[in-house]
């Protein structure tokens, strides 16, 4: 609740949001914190089923959004796969949220034997009112993964897309499908892309959307979230380092059948994995929240809701910094935000850094 009324959110929703996502997570909401994590859940460094992100553009009010994996704590993936589907249908009831996308390509992401690391997990966008907007996000590998492709393609043609895989930039594996469920303007369709080894300039060429963001712009923000460019001028050295540790993602999203084209773009960069600690990893995300006019006070608020330790002491809590395009809508900075309900991982000894706000020892935005 503390993080949703720190995302500008009201009290009401806020309880009603809270009621919410311990519903969807079933008995896992109510396992004591004491007790390990229940799984080996991929969806965040620690095995915590939930991970919290801020969105946040120049003119806007932050969006609190909160991914959770429903059939966490399952006997096997499969039984994880029902838990989830079912638990998404009973909120899609709930709020009069047409499942029959998701529905239609069941086979396809729920196979009898599937294959990991994730069956289904689920994102609630908290908007005002106390009825979240539902993303569904599914396993590309969930019959193996040499057959990712053919199970993108086939998922993409259902849904009506039949060129759009033909206009995905390489990638080293599919990470993610995703469809938008429910009440959106224009309900999206998600491909997720992992990028091995990748630099600034690689990163630049990846997207494919028409009058979205230019190479100059993509490769500015790689280079100030994985910290190459905080201060100054732009080093030969930091121009062209990779990033060799955890895979940067992208995201390519579609919404109309006719062109084949994406309508949207995102680049996130795992800044958990290129940072010493969190204090570093704040000055990353400010520094691109200021590069864009954005507000980076929402955002301190947001991880002083989570956490009282300081920053310096750990490093994880801010886990990846996404730059989004969608056509006709403004630039959007996301921010993801790890709950750490059974662990903080340890600060880095060393990593690419400068030094600002969030890494000096004892700064408010470390405290609650």
């Amino acid at each position: 609740m503390r993080l949703c009324e720190a995302a500008g959110l009201s009290g009401s929703d806020s309880a009603e949001y809270a009621r919410t996502l311990l519903s969807a997570l079933g008995p896992i909401g109510e396992r004591p914190l004491e007790l390990p994590a229940p799984d080996d859940s991929f969806l965040s460094d620690d095995h915590t089923p939930v991970e919290f992100s801020l969105a946040l553009t120049p003119d806007g009010n932050p969006t609190l959004r909160v991914l959770i994996e429903p059939g966490c704590g399952a006997p096997g993936l499969a039984q994880n796969g029902r838990r989830g589907l079912r638990a998404v249908r009973e909120m899609a009831r709930r709020w009069g949220v047409d499942t029959s996308r998701l529905d239609d390509l069941e086979d396809l992401f729920f196979p009898p034997n599937p294959r990991g690391p994730l069956a289904l997990w689920c994102a609630l966008e908290l908007v005002p009112g106390g009825v979240p907007r539902i993303k569904v996000y599914l396993n590309p590998a969930a019959s193996g993964q040499e057959r990712s492709a053919d199970t993108v393609r086939e998922a993409l043609r259902r849904l009506g897309h039949r060129r759009a895989f033909a206009s995905l930039p390489e990638g080293d594996r599919l990470l993610f499908f995703a469809l938008d469920l429910g009440d959106w303007d224009e309900p999206r369709v998600k491909v997720y892309l992992a990028h091995h080894d990748l630099s600034a300039a690689e990163a630049a060429d990846l997207s494919r959307v028409d009058g979205g963001p230019g190479p100059a712009e993509i490769a500015s923000f790689f280079r100030l979230a994985a910290g190459h460019d905080i201060d100054g001028p732009e080093s030969p050295e930091g121009r062209d380092q990779r990033l060799d540790r955890r895979p940067v993602q992208s995201c390519h999203a579609f919404t109309e059948t006719a062109s084949g084209r994406p309508s949207g773009f995102t680049l996130y960069i795992p800044v958990r994995d290129y940072a010493r600690h969190d204090g570093e990893s704040l000055d990353r995300a400010v520094a691109v929240l200021g590069r864009h006019g954005m507000d980076p006070d929402p955002l301190v608020r947001s991880l002083s809701a989570v956490t009282s330790r300081r920053l310096r002491d750990g490093v994880g809590l801010i886990a990846y910094v996404g730059l989004a395009h969608q056509e006709g809508r403004p630039r959007r900075v996301t921010t993801y935000i790890s709950s750490e309900a059974y662990d903080v991982r340890p600060p880095a000894l060393a990593a690419v850094s400068s030094p600002g706000r969030g890494a000096s020892a004892g700064t408010p935005a470390t405290r609650r």
